[in-house]
């Protein structure tokens, strides 16, 4: 073998080795708002909880159906006993052996309405989480929509403070240009930088809060903290088609947590069912079959019974009555709560549809504020070019711009925020 393919021999695998240890470096994850909230559906915490809790609550309905059906339970015995001289009348002690199977069969026939009250909650405690398990993806989806629409107000920000600081970067220039031919003094030069420094420690700020809101929004996906990610979506504007009056009426309708207080105060009611049970009578069925004998396996004998045993509380000391004033009680309580709910929630879509309509108007007006400020920076600069303007009014308008920007990212950001707060508090369905 020769050098030369010696020498291939050895390179070729390490050159292998290098490529495939090389670092990957994970392009950046494209996400749409819709593709977040399905990724947040299938990975959050929050979402796996109240599934849980709903399989939970489905098997105590079961539980709660089996408590009227009928129950077998067998039991084997296995004893030894002695009877003392005084007994046996023989001068000794005798020992016995017994060895006993029994079978019993037993059948709840009438319980005063207390199994059947316990069903029926066992049933509105499901319903119950099921509304709960439609909440928190409404809740969820509230979450993520406002996740992303904050990075997507940074990333605007971000870039704003990066036009800011090119707008500096250019007056400097041209500030030490005219300073080097004598034009302007040192103060021109030095407040200059002084804005420019300002600037800088903004965008730097503003990176951070982005870096920071993306990692808020990966983690409400169920994605690494520091996952890149590019969004799909911009800053838009739609306007909101539903009255006031109308997203009322919806979410008194369709607002999960109101379903769930009538299921309460249903099961409530029950409760005064169940008390009240106290005062009725109580009919159980009982069969028993049993095999006994001195030797085992203790099938030598046998013998069966049959029952009916009813039952009735004739004087408890006012037990029973003070159990049902108590659930009286508990009805009104939580109705009280429902009432409660219901105002909060008409109060939060009140709030949130004025604040959107708020945020709607001032998007109209710091657009006109960008617009005239964009205008007047213009102006400034070809003042300040030509030694008519000032170098403080040429830095002012860099800052109103600056502004007047911010002042329209935050605006559109307040009405798409609100617009989601509106929709998660009159319980739009999650697709």
């Amino acid at each position: 073998m020769s050098k030369c393919q010696q020498y291939f021999l050895i390179i070729i695998p390490i050159v292998m080795l290098m490529t495939l240890t090389q670092p990957v470096v994970a392009a950046p994850v494209e996400l749409s708002v819709e593709d977040c909230t399905a990724l947040a559906l299938k990975n959050n915490y929050d979402i796996k909880y109240a599934q849980s809790s709903r399989e939970k609550y489905y098997w105590a309905v079961k539980q709660a159906e089996k408590s009227k059906g009928v129950s077998i339970s067998a039991t084997h015995t296995d004893q030894r006993y002695n009877t003392p001289p005084s007994e046996t009348g023989t001068g000794t002690y005798e020992y016995t052996n017994n060895f006993d199977n029994q079978l019993e069969l037993t059948l709840p026939i009438y319980s005063g309405g207390e199994l059947e009250s316990e069903i029926e909650q066992a049933k509105l405690a499901l319903k119950v989480a099921d509304l709960n398990t439609e909440a928190t993806k409404q809740q969820l989806k509230l979450t993520v929509v406002s996740d992303y629409l904050t990075v997507l107000q940074y990333l605007n920000e971000v870039r704003v403070n990066q036009e800011t600081v090119k707008n500096y970067e250019d007056h400097l220039k041209l500030v030490k240009d005219k300073f080097d031919l004598g034009m302007v003094a040192k103060t021109d030069v030095l407040s200059s930088q002084v804005s420019l420094a300002g600037a800088q420690n903004d965008l730097i700020t503003a990176q951070n809060n982005y870096t920071n809101a993306v990692a808020a929004l990966n983690n409400a996906i169920g994605l690494p903290h520091a996952t890149e990610v590019t969004l799909k979506d911009v800053f838009t504007y739609e306007k909101y088609p539903q009255t006031l009056e109308k997203c009322l009426t919806y979410a008194v309708a369709h607002r999960p947590e109101l379903a769930q207080y009538e299921a309460q105060i249903a099961s409530a009611q029950y409760d005064v069912d169940i008390a009240k049970s106290g005062w009725r009578p109580t009919v159980n069925f009982t069969a028993d079959q049993d095999w006994y004998g001195s030797h085992l396996p203790g099938s030598k004998n046998s013998n069966w019974l049959v029952k009916l045993t009813t039952t009735f509380n004739v004087f408890d000391g006012g037990l029973t009555d003070s159990e049902v004033k108590q659930a009286h009680h508990n009805v009104d309580m939580v109705k009280d709560q429902a009432l409660q709910q219901r105002d909060t929630i008409l109060l939060n879509v009140r709030q949130y549809y004025l604040s959107m309509h708020e945020a709607e108007k001032q998007m109209d007006t710091t657009k006109v504020s960008v617009d005239q400020a964009e205008e007047n920076l213009m102006i400034q600069k070809a003042s300040y070019e030509v030694g008519v303007g000032t170098n403080l009014d040429l830095r002012d308008a860099v800052l109103a711009l600056d502004s007047a920007k911010k002042d329209y990212i935050q605006a559109l950001y307040d009405y798409n925020t609100n617009k989601a707060k509106l929709e998660q508090a009159m319980g739009l369905p999650v697709q």
